[in-house]
């Protein structure tokens, strides 16, 4: 494992890239509605993305199990949890949740983040899973400081959303983040409190609550890109990028644009 602590310099750099992919998190919700294809999106956010001088990091991303990964953004609908392929078949419908997870890659470093919209009204069911998830991506960054360690990252995320009886996905994990989208150390949303690799101040990492309303086990669709629930329930994700400090973690992305517009409705 080799972990590499980033300069205040290279932070900078990498708030721009993070800060970039948050406000094309924001133009894609705009365009969140019942009747729009994900492939729209795509294209929406891949015109986003190189006309702020970066490159879409997911587009063309390598993969054990198949080809490159075709679209700038992973598109995952309802029961899908992570990296559903935008395309012109799937439309969205009133009630449905898309997570949308960007990366961009600006002056040689990395943005991650991850966002779950409703698609017009959901269901209170639905709009509780949202809510507790995103709840547990905070919980998760407030243990983020140096000298803890990543299971307290886990084991934060995890007790706040097994209270409320829902799923953790245990095959997909946050990461390390920098010039490589995908740096060590693995961050699980599950652990124990004290255990895993210490932190410490200059770590910048990808923390990312992938949570099931029901069952935690998914499976690997025919495309060999989407993961999706096994039970076919609902599944929400939400990303922030941040830096490890002594105090307090800074996190690097936003979703405040999108809440501005959104009006925070869950």
């Amino acid at each position: 494992m080799k972990i590499f602590l980033k300069t205040e310099d290279e932070i900078e750099l990498m708030r721009r890239a993070n800060q970039l992919v948050a406000r094309t998190l924001a133009e894609v919700g705009r365009h969140i509605k019942p009747g729009v294809t994900t492939l729209q999106l795509d294209q929406i956010a891949e015109e986003y993305i190189r006309d702020n001088g970066a490159i879409p990091t997911f587009k063309g991303f390598p993969n054990p199990y198949g080809g490159p990964f075709p679209g700038s953004i992973c598109t995952s609908v309802n029961e899908v949890v992570v990296h559903g392929v935008p395309n012109n078949e799937t439309v969205l419908k009133e009630g449905d949740i898309i997570s949308v997870d960007c990366g961009t890659l600006l002056d040689g470093f990395n943005g991650d983040s991850c966002y779950t919209f409703c698609v017009g009204e959901v269901s209170d069911e639905v709009r509780e899973l949202l809510k507790v998830t995103k709840e547990s991506l905070y919980l998760g960054i407030e243990q983020a400081v140096a000298g803890n360690h990543v299971g307290d990252i886990g084991s934060a995320v995890q007790d706040h959303c097994e209270q409320h009886g829902y799923g953790i996905v245990r095959e997909l994990t946050g990461h390390g983040i920098g010039r490589k989208m995908h740096e060590d150390p693995y961050v699980p949303n599950y652990g124990r409190r004290g255990n895993g690799v210490m932190l410490k101040a200059g770590m910048c990492i990808a923390i990312e609550p992938m949570i099931t309303m029901g069952k935690r086990e998914i499976g690997m669709m025919p495309d060999r890109w989407t993961i999706c629930t096994v039970d076919r329930k609902p599944a929400a994700h939400f990303e922030h990028s941040i830096v490890v400090r002594r105090g307090k973690a800074e996190i690097l992305s936003s979703f405040e644009e999108i809440e501005n517009f959104e009006r925070v409705k869950y």
